[in-house]
Order: structure tokens, then sequence, then C-alpha cells
């Protein structure tokens, strides 16, 4: 995987207002083998015991009250496109969470008041104006990774080894001055873009590798839209 990146060094949430998730065996992925994956409903606890600091620091969003994030979401990277898929789905309760990280090549050594301005002049420059939720600056792997992206990747109230949303991808890659956090892990997330959808219920639902176009994701969460709408028609 190149260590070049279209966009700031970030990872994202899509969170959606949806009833219930896949389970484990279904196929909502529209993408090749190994890049994605759809993750587990049986698993115990839900995002919305976490919280995170808004990107300047002044406001903590708790996921599960006061300043509500509301479902179904995507935790991912920036871009234009995810700026339209935004839009495009918004009416349908969809909400995207930005995550700035500087683990993966070292793409985001700004502080907190210097990453807009970057997203807006350099990268992806053109005047870009994230119009989704985003973050404090923190990691997402490794021994103080934030908590959330802990439950996403890998669940521990029953077993430290069972794996949330399964991770995608064969491989990190070269690795020597790419990956900055240890210990390294199978679950890890891979790059910047790596995404994550998680339903109403605050349970995973699918996660994309960092490869992955925004127009797969946005064919798979229409897919996953129109599932649940059938269900709860025909239920």
């Amino acid at each position: 995987m190149s260590t070049s990146s279209p966009a700031s060094g970030l990872c994202f949430l899509i969170y959606i207002y949806i009833v219930c998730c896949f389970k484990s065996e279904n196929t909502l992925c529209s993408c090749w083998s190994n890049s994605c994956s759809a993750c587990l409903c049986s698993l115990e606890g839900t995002i919305y015991k976490y919280r995170a600091k808004t990107l300047n620091g002044s406001q903590t969003v708790n996921f599960s009250g006061g300043k509500k994030v509301s479902p179904p979401e995507l935790f991912s990277l920036f871009s234009s496109e995810l700026n339209a898929l935004y839009e495009e789905m918004k009416p349908h309760g969809l909400t995207i969470l930005g995550f700035p990280c500087n683990q993966f090549g070292k793409q985001e050594p700004g502080q907190r008041h210097e990453i807009l301005p970057g997203l807006k002049h350099v990268r992806p420059g053109n005047g870009f104006i994230p119009n989704f939720l985003l973050f404090e600056k923190g990691d997402v792997n490794g021994k103080n990774e934030q908590e959330v992206y802990t439950f996403l990747k890998v669940r521990n109230f029953l077993c430290a080894t069972q794996s949330s949303c399964p991770p995608v991808g064969i491989d990190f890659g070269p690795m020597y001055g790419r990956l900055f956090w240890e210990p390294l892990k199978s679950t890890d997330i891979k790059w910047n873009f790596e995404k994550f959808l998680v339903g109403r219920d605050g349970k995973p639902v699918m996660r994309w590798h960092p490869t992955i176009k925004v127009s797969v994701v946005r064919a798979d969460v229409r897919r996953y839209l129109l599932e649940q709408y059938a269900k709860d028609v025909f239920n």
C-alpha cells in the first residue's frame, strides 16, 4: 500500500439510524475478498458507553446522550466524496464521524488548530471543508488507542480475543517508517481511510479496507438501509 493518501491522516465511523445489524455470515459486502467484513451482532456492549472530545477540545460528545450522535454512523477519513455521501444519506439518518490520527506515515502531525486549515489548503486542498463532525486527534491503534476503537476492533467484555469486526486486508504492507504504534495486532486499523459502519443499536455492522472507494461504501450503506426497511415493513 502506498504511503501517500488523498487526504490527511483520519479514520472514520459511519453511524446510521438502524434497528439491527447483520450477522457475521451476511454477504452484504460488495467489495473484493478480504477488503471488507461483516461484524458480529451477538457481542455485548455498544458504542453508547463511549465519548470523545470535538476537534477544538471545547465539547465532549457522549454517544449515549447530550450532544448525541445519530445512528447509523461511519468512522472514516476525509474527502469531498464523504461530504457528498453525508449530504445524500443525512435525510436517512447517516452521521459521519472523523478521527484525525498521526499513526500512519506521520501524515497528521499538526496541532488541533492546524488540522482544518491543512484539510482546506493542503490535503485534499481546493477549499475542502468537512461537513461532518470531527474529533480530537488521537491513536486508533496501540497501547494508547481510543476506547471506542478498541470496542470496534476487539471486544474484551467476554473474551479478550473475540473480534467485533474482523480485520480487513491480508497484511499491513511495508511497515518500516510507516506504522507508528506498539504492539502491532492483527485486528489493527491498516491505514488512513479505514471505515466502520455502526447501526442504530450501537453495534458495529461493517468494516471497510482503506482502499475501498466511497462509491462502494455508498452501495453497501444503501443496501443495508433497504434491507432494514424491508425488515421493518414485513415484520
